[in-house]
């Protein structure tokens, strides 16, 4: 088995005129990032690897959930080729997975995450959205013989809006 949980980055800034690789979260995003770390604990496998894209939302987002989740930093591995909005690139990235590493999580862009959920999980999900967690399981040993799996659970702010931080803990 292969199990996959794809973590949309947090909701970045707009206020500032950068490049879009270079976006910050947003207050709202850091606050999102640090409940729905909260939520996921229990959904985590024992031993994983974790991917990040290099954009700035992402990687803060990773930073956010791995120290809230007691994850080194470290072994975050932070990859160009995952700052992409298509599913096909996505797919192709996820295919490298190496094969001794039974669970991914992976931190990156929508549009391409909800259009993979979409062809790899068996629920229809409209869109996943900023901070949005999907968990799927894929019956085979090998990630780059990845079909149609499985949808185990999705985890989004807005099941918790009420919980929400209203002055979210700083990103160190």
């Amino acid at each position: 088995m292969k199990n996959l949980i794809l973590i949309r980055h947090s909701k970045s800034s707009w206020e500032i005129p950068i490049k879009d690789v270079d976006r910050p979260l947003s207050r709202r995003g850091i606050g999102d990032a640090h409940l729905i770390s909260s939520k996921i604990t229990e959904y985590l496998p024992k031993s994983f690897v974790v991917w990040s894209s290099y954009a700035k939302r992402a990687k803060e987002t990773a930073v956010i959930l791995s120290q809230n989740l007691n994850i080194p930093l470290d072994t975050i591995i932070f990859k160009q080729d995952l700052y992409t909005f298509d599913a096909e690139d996505l797919e192709e990235e996820i295919k490298k997975c190496e094969n001794n590493f039974d669970n991914l999580i992976l931190f990156g862009h929508n549009d391409a995450i909800t259009k993979f959920v979409n062809k790899f999980g068996n629920l229809f999900i409209k869109n996943v959205p900023t901070s949005g967690v999907v968990s799927l399981q894929f019956n085979t040993n090998d990630w780059k013989q990845l079909k149609k799996g499985k949808t185990l659970k999705t985890i989004f702010p807005s099941q918790f809006k009420n919980e929400r931080q209203l002055n979210p803990k700083p990103i160190h």
